[in-house]
Order: C-alpha cells, then structure tokens, then sequence
C-alpha cells in the first residue's frame, strides 16, 4: 500500500501531534462515508503510510513500542474517529501480537512486512454446520506435487480483508489440527467479495472469502494444534477487549455529536425547562449520562488492557503464564459483560438530547446505534457472565478460542 519512498517512514507515536492530526483527518467524511457507502481505502493508506499497523512492535524492530494500555487509548480514539475503519484493522493487529508472542524466526518475516506498511486481514469464520471457533470445514491439504499446500473452503465475515495485502486464513487438516496460512491477496484461487450486508459496521468488508484450490508455500503456514487442546494465551483475551474498544469509542462519538446537537438546536418544547435546549436542565442531564457511561467504558477497557499486558509481560519461550492469561481471559469477558449493559442503550439516549429533527437520515445518529450493537453480536453476553460466574464459584478456566 505504500510505495518505497514511504517504507521507512518513523510511525506515529502515542499522544503525538502526528497521530492526533491523523485521527482527525480520519474523522472527516466519516459520517458521509457510511451515508453514502463509500469503502475506506483511502483512510487505511493513511494509516498504512503513518505506520500505525506497527504500533505494538518494540521500537528497537522498527515500530512504537506501544503498551496495550497506549494501544487500546489509540484504538478507542480510532474508533471515535471511524469505527468502520477502527474494525478493519482488528485482525491486522492481532497478527502483530501472534508474530510477538511467538518470537520464533519465521515471525520476524512478518514482522518486517508490517514494518513496510502491509496490512493483514482474516479468513476465519465461517456460515456452516461446525461449532464456531473449533473447527473448520476450510481444509488445508497436502499439494499433490508434494511441495506446499492446497486451501479449498469458503469463508464469511472476513473483516479487514478486503483492505489487505495479505490474509491468514485458518482450515482443519488432515491430521484433525487448525493451521493457519498467510498469503498475499492476490494469490490465484482467492476471491474476496464485498457482500456484508450487516446493519451495522457497513464499510468493514465483513464479507465473503472464496478459496479455490488456493496454493500455499511451506513457509506460510503455522500448526496450531488440537482445537481441543490449545495452549495458554493472551491473544484470546486481547481480539474481545479490541471490541469493547470499539464500543468504547463508539460512545465518545456519541458523546461528541450530543454536544454538537444541543449546541446547534435554536428551539425547544414550550414545556420544556428552559427555552433554548442548551439551558435545559434535562437536556443537560442526557448528555451528562452519556459523557458518564462513554468515560465508563473507557475505564472499563483500560483495566482490562492492563491484565493482558501482565500476561504478555509473562511469556517465556512463546507461551505466557497459565494464570495470567486465564486472568486476562476473565477481565476481557467481564468488560463485555459490563460495557453491553449499557453501550446501546447509550446510544440511543442520543436522541433524548434532540427531537424528531435528529432522526434525519443527514445526521445519520442512528450509525452509533447499528455499530456498537453490530459489534456486541461477535458472541453472547450471557455465555461470558456465566463463565465468569463459573470461574469465580468452580474455578472452572474460561474457553481458550479467540471466539469467547
């Protein structure tokens, strides 16, 4: 996406001039864009050319050196400023944490791509009759040359994808393990189709993925075990807490455009308390809640990005401490818990603040709505809170897929 006079550019740091000026032009258009259904390709080569997609790889390997807390600061600020685009970038971002947790030499491959500005998208979810997050009907299978692989399957939901450079798509094996195979998106056999017709988060490119005896070179594909059996990790608990990031950003946009709609309102009820809406005492009140529960969740999202970097900090030899990584599970599962309670009824309390003229289809208030409702829908709140119940009371450990 960048060209090579950009490469090497320095990436945006944490609170930087640089990264706020970036967030603002993103911020810009982004309510027209989702109106009018236009994708955001050109606000992910921005992203691409700043260097933000390296923001979590330590400085001394070319990126910021973030900290999960700073991380997850900048991606509610993101999804403030276009949760479309904040979403897109999810499976991206989980790939940098997969290639740092592992720290074997095949990661550092990957690693460098990322440093020169490639984005990684997803292929993993699929519409068939398997449990999601177990298994795949997507096989990965020996070519018959004996040299590689072949992928055939079909995917849905592959969020990101459409504004990648490359992709990781996970299949079953023969051997009955789930691999994952990372290749460019314009290999032969790999059709990606922009046909996510979701309520909400319209321009992610959640879509559908073709995979027709795709061919795949050794080197691109990790084993990852029994589905049954799988290893500590705080990726798991990092790809849900990104959501609630989402939410959370979600809401500081609703918070901003209930401010910017009490100011810009000249008339109010002639039963109302004050006779301009900015001196209305319940008016007042409406925004003062959603500024309350958008600062929530925020908080919410931050302690939990505090446990998982614990369980980060931890890992030894690619594999983070048991405990810490169930820790980091539970807080991850608790914030959804907490956040969903109120996220969406947040944001439809935007309308509270204005009358019927804020329902106009030019406003489009009703995006924050379809977007933190859409986003609340990747799994089940009660299946969350009655495994957190069942850890607290059984000690039963959490499921370990990056579906819970």
């Amino acid at each position: 996406m960048s060209n090579d006079a950009e490469l090497m550019v320095k990436p945006v740091k944490p609170g930087s001039p640089e990264l706020q000026a970036l967030l603002s032009r993103i911020a810009e258009g982004a309510n027209q864009r989702e109106r009018n259904r236009i994708l955001p390709f050109e606000q992910i080569r921005w992203i691409s050319e700043a260097g933000l997609g390296r923001l979590r790889i330590p400085a001394r390997l070319g990126g910021a050196g973030a900290t999960l807390r700073e991380f997850f600061q900048i991606l509610i600020a993101l999804a403030a400023a276009d949760s479309n685009v904040a979403h897109i970038l999810r499976a991206h971002f989980w790939f940098v944490e997969q290639q740092l947790q592992s720290g074997q030499e095949k990661s550092q491959r990957w690693l460098a791509l990322i440093n020169e500005g490639k984005i990684f998208g997803n292929a993993t979810s699929e519409q068939g009759n398997l449990q999601v997050g177990l298994f795949f009907e997507t096989k990965l299978t020996p070519d018959a040359e004996g040299v590689g692989f072949r992928l055939n399957g079909q995917k849905f939901y592959s969020t990101g994808s459409l504004f990648s450079d490359w992709i990781q798509i996970f299949a079953s094996t023969p051997q009955g393990t789930i691999a994952g195979a990372t290749i460019p998106v314009d290999r032969e056999g790999l059709t990606l189709t922009d046909d996510w017709d979701g309520f909400g988060q319209r321009l992610t490119g959640t879509g559908t993925t073709i995979l027709d005896n795709v061919y795949v070179r050794p080197e691109e594909v990790a084993d990852y075990g029994s589905p049954l059996a799988q290893p500590p990790s705080y990726q798991f608990a990092f790809l849900q807490l990104y959501l609630q990031a989402l939410t959370a950003g979600i809401l500081r946009s609703v918070q901003q455009d209930a401010v910017a709609l009490v100011r810009r309102r000249r008339r109010s009820f002639s039963y109302a308390t004050a006779e301009r809406p900015t001196d209305d005492n319940q008016v007042l009140q409406v925004v003062g809640e959603i500024a309350a529960d958008a600062f929530a969740a925020e908080a919410v999202v931050l302690a939990a990005a505090d446990r998982i970097q614990a369980a980060a900090d931890s890992v030894t030899d690619g594999l983070p401490d048991a405990n810490l990584a169930c820790a980091a599970q539970i807080a991850a599962a608790q914030a959804k818990v907490a956040v969903d309670r109120f996220s969406y009824q947040t944001a439809s309390r935007l309308f509270d603040a204005g009358g019927a003229s804020a329902t106009q289809a030019v406003y489009n208030l009703d995006r924050h709505w379809r977007n933190a409702r859409t986003t609340s829908t990747h799994n089940p709140t009660f299946s969350k809170a009655t495994a957190v119940g069942d850890f607290l009371v059984n000690g039963t450990a959490p499921p370990l897929n990056g579906f819970f």
